[in-house]
C-alpha cells in the first residue's frame, strides 16, 4: 500500500498543458528503416540493427510498491512490444499513408506472435519461475510457414538479447504462453496474463481505431499488476486520425498511451515513450464523477448492437455528444477489442462498459485482467451481471477462460448498482 506521504508526492498536480504534450511525446526515430519483411536484408544488417532502450522510471516509490521490480520490467517489455507493433504495422502503408492492400492477415500474424514473443522472452529471463499465460502458440506459425518471417522482424527491431537468437528460441517463448505448457490446479497460483494484440481491426485500421498490448500480473490468483500499451491512442478524441487527414505514416508516432495499475497504488498512464533526455511524465487516472444513468457515456463491444443490451427498453443511443436527449445515453465507439473499453473508464472517458456474455460464449481472460485491476485502481467497479467479481480461477487447469454470468460490468462505481438494477429488471419481463 501507498503510505500517505507516497501518496502526496503521487498526485503533486500536473498542469493542462503538461499533461496535453504527453501524448505528443514519442520517439519517432524507434521505427527502424529496415524493410520488415525483407529477410535477406535483414540478416546482412543485423549487427547495425537498433534496440528499444525503454526502461522506464515508475511514479511509484520503490518503498511502498510491493511489487516494484515486476512492474517496473512489464512496462518496459510492452513499450518495447508497442514499438515492435508499431513498426509491423507500418508494413501496412505506402509512403503516402495509404494502406497495402494484402490477401492475407500476415501482418496481424507477425504482431501478434513477435508481441508474445518478445515479453516471453524477457519476462522468462527476469521471472523464470512464473508461468505465462498467453493468447497463441507456435502450430500455426509452422502450418503457414511464417517462423522465418516472424523470427526476422524480432531480430530487426529488437537487439537487447545478451545471445542471438535462433528461430528455436523463438518458438519455445512463444509456446511458453500455451495452453499445454503449464497446468495450474485448484490452488490460487501466481502467472503472467497476457493479451499480445487485443483489437486486430484496431490493428489494420491504422490510427483510426485502437488496439492494445496487455499484460498483468496474477499471484496467488489475485490480480496485483496490470499495464496496457495502446500505441494509437489520442489525448484528443474528437481529433481526427492522421490517416483521415492525410497526414501520412510518421505522424501516428505522436500518439500513444501506456496505463499502468498496481495492488493499492492507483492507476497512472503516460505517453507511449517519452523523450530520451526528458524524465516520464505520469498522470493519475480516475473513473469519472457521472452518478446519473442518463449523464453516462458508455461503450460497448465492437460486435454489439444496443438495442441487444438490456438498458435499452429504457434508454435509446446516440453517438452525437451534443445533441443527447432526455431518454438517450451518450455511445462512445472505441473500436477494437475489450482492453480499449477499461482503458476509456479507467483515465474517465467513458462512464460505462457493457459486454454481454451471450454474444461471445467463450471470454478469454487475457481480454479482461490488465483492465480489471486499472479500473477498480481508478476508482471504478468490474463484476459480471450479477454483480459478482470475475473468477480467474474458474478455468482451474489452464487459467484461460472466464465465465461472467451473463456478461460483463466495468463502471465507475458510482452507477455500478443502479444498471445492475436494471439489467436484473429487465431480465424478468
Amino acid at each position: 500500500m501507498c503510505t500517505a506521504h507516497s501518496l502526496i508526492h503521487c498526485l503533486s498536480p500536473v498542469s493542462p498543458q503538461r499533461r496535453e504534450s504527453m501524448a505528443m511525446n514519442i520517439l519517432r526515430s524507434q521505427i527502424s528503416a529496415v524493410p520488415l519483411f525483407d529477410g535477406a536484408a535483414t540478416r546482412r544488417r543485423r549487427s547495425a540493427t537498433f534496440r528499444f532502450n525503454v526502461r522506464a522510471s515508475l511514479p511509484l516509490p520503490h518503498q511502498n510498491a510491493k511489487y516494484h521490480k515486476e512492474l517496473e520490467a512489464a512496462v518496459d517489455v510492452v513499450q518495447k512490444a508497442c514499438n515492435f507493433a508499431l513498426h509491423v504495422q507500418s508494413s501496412l502503408f505506402s509512403t503516402e499513408g495509404k494502406v497495402i492492400e494484402k490477401n492475407d492477415q500476415t501482418p496481424v500474424t507477425i504482431a501478434d506472435f513477435g508481441v508474445q514473443a518478445l515479453i516471453s522472452l524477457e519476462l522468462n529471463k527476469l521471472f523464470p519461475s512464473i508461468p505465462l499465460v498467453a493468447e497463441e502458440d507456435s502450430a500455426f506459425l509452422r502450418s503457414r510457414n511464417l517462423v522465418g518471417t516472424v523470427f526476422d522482424a524480432i531480430t530487426a527491431t529488437d537487439s537487447s538479447t545478451c545471445k542471438p537468437l535462433t528461430q528455436d528460441d523463438v518458438l519455445e517463448a512463444i509456446d511458453r504462453g500455451s495452453k499445454d505448457a503449464f497446468v495450474f490446479g485448484p490452488k490460487p497460483a501466481t502467472y503472467w496474463l497476457l493479451d499480445p494484440i487485443d483489437g486486430t481491426r484496431g490493428f489494420l485500421m491504422a490510427g483510426k481505431a485502437f488496439y492494445v498490448v496487455g499484460l498483468a500480473l496474477v499471484v496467488e490468483g489475485e490480480i496485483v499488476i496490470g499495464v496496457m500499451g495502446c500505441p494509437t491512442w489520442k489525448e484528443d478524441l474528437s481529433e481526427k486520425s492522421s490517416a483521415e487527414n492525410g497526414e501520412g505514416w510518421d505522424s501516428l508516432h505522436g500518439s500513444g498511451t501506456v496505463m499502468i495499475a498496481q495492488k493499492g497504488c492507483g492507476t497512472w498512464m503516460k505517453s507511449l515513450n517519452s523523450q530520451l533526455k526528458s524524465p516520464d511524465v505520469w498522470t493519475r487516472c480516475f473513473v469519472d464523477g457521472s452518478d446519473k444513468i442518463h449523464k453516462a457515456r458508455f461503450c460497448i463491444s465492437d460486435s454489439e448492437k444496443w438495442e441487444a443490451l438490456p438498458l435499452f427498453p429504457l434508454f435509446n443511443a446516440t453517438s452525437n455528444a451534443d445533441d443527447v436527449g432526455s431518454n438517450q445515453i451518450l455511445l462512445l465507439r472505441a473500436c477494437c477489442g475489450s482492453l480499449s473499453k477499461y482503458l476509456m473508464v479507467a483515465s474517465g472517458r467513458a462512464s460505462i462498459f457493457i459486454l454481454r456474455a451471450k454474444q461471445k460464449p467463450i471470454i478469454m481472460a487475457w481480454d479482461h485482467a490488465a483492465g480489471l485491476i486499472c479500473v477498480h485502481e481508478a476508482g471504478g467497479k468490474v463484476t459480471d451481471w450479477n454483480g459478482s467479481e470475475i473468477d480467474l480461477a474458474a478455468d482451474v487447469d489452464g487459467r484461460r477462460i472466464i465465465y461472467p454470468s451473463d456478461g460483463i460490468l466495468a463502471t465507475n462505481g458510482l452507477i455500478h448498482n443502479q444498471v445492475l438494477q436494471i439489467i436484473y429488471q429487465t431480465a424478468r419481463v
